[in-house]
């Protein structure tokens, strides 16, 4: 599978992500686990011998340091205008917000209460979507069989999943081809259920 190859990657995600309930599930839950991430992230050390970026919002002084969450959300945001430049972008500027928005509310937290949450919100997040799988998908979630999906691409995949749903296609046919893939994908899992079973 390409690492672009945005195709095959949704398709892979679709399989595991075919029932409605499910799927708003994760699109609820996903993007609170990268906020959140980025939050925590907010009180590592800065990668780069800079003073930090300063910012002023609605009368709040605001130091953004180019630290791991800012790496983080770079690698993301990058990594999605790579998937598809339309959609990716606009991940890629939810990303930004994000990073903003949870350095406001790290500083204004501090580290002391702000673990606290990060770590309730981790939990209920992580929580309801394995009930997701378990109670509507009745499938293992993809992260047992592909790590870089649970962490890399849910986020961007989730926000594609609305985007299709207001009609967005990331090129003429894409829906199709995805359905198609997914399918296949779907069917040969039960396959090897069945497999399992007798």
């Amino acid at each position: 599978m390409g690492l672009f190859d945005l195709e095959r990657h949704f398709a892979f995600y679709g399989a595991y992500h075919s029932n409605p309930t499910n799927v708003l599930i994760h699109i609820i839950f996903v993007w609170p686990i990268f906020f959140t991430a980025l939050l925590i992230l907010y009180f590592t050390p800065s990668l780069f011998s800079l003073s930090p970026l300063q910012l002023s919002l609605l009368g709040y002084h605001l130091n953004l340091f180019l630290n791991f969450g800012f790496l983080f959300a770079l690698i993301y945001a990058l990594f999605y205008i790579c998937l598809d430049a339309k959609a990716g972008i606009l991940a890629a500027m939810l990303c930004g917000l994000c990073w903003v928005a949870s350095s406001y509310v790290a500083s204004w937290l501090g580290f002391s209460l702000a673990w606290k949450i990060v770590l309730i919100a981790q939990v209920v997040c992580w929580t309801c979507q394995f009930i997701g799988h378990g109670v509507y998908e009745r499938r293992a979630p993809a992260l047992l069989d592909n790590l870089a999906q649970a962490f890399i691409m849910a986020p961007f995949f989730v926000l594609l999943e609305a985007l299709l749903t207001f009609g967005y296609e990331p090129y003429p046919g894409f829906q199709a081809n995805v359905q198609a893939k997914i399918g296949a994908e779907i069917a040969e899992w039960q396959e090897k259920k069945q497999k399992l079973i007798s």
